[in-house]
């Protein structure tokens, strides 16, 4: 179990609405300067959940999605490209 899930910390709301998060939550989640949040209310209170996390977890359904699907990487690469020449004459003409 994450140490931190288990502790209550105390944070300030500061007068232009900031707030500082303890290091050891920082560091939990593996943030850094700049990184996005997600805010979401919930009956229990707010959920901060990071946006990369948030990424990461569609990237690996699509890798699964993927997997499921049957088609090989080179197969999909060979559609795009089909579709792509059909987009760019369509739009271009052809070449």
């Amino acid at each position: 179990m994450n140490p931190i899930a288990s502790s209550n910390l105390d944070i300030t709301l500061r007068p232009r609405r900031q707030i500082t998060l303890p290091a050891e939550v920082v560091e939990a989640l593996g943030l850094q300067v700049g990184d996005r949040l997600q805010v979401s209310l919930s009956d229990e209170g707010v959920i901060v959940k990071p946006k990369k996390s948030l990424s990461l977890a569609a990237l690996r359904e699509i890798q699964a999605a993927f997997l499921n699907s049957g088609i090989t990487e080179e197969e999909l690469q060979k559609m795009g490209r089909k579709i792509r020449q059909k987009l760019s004459s369509s739009r271009y003409g052809k070449k």
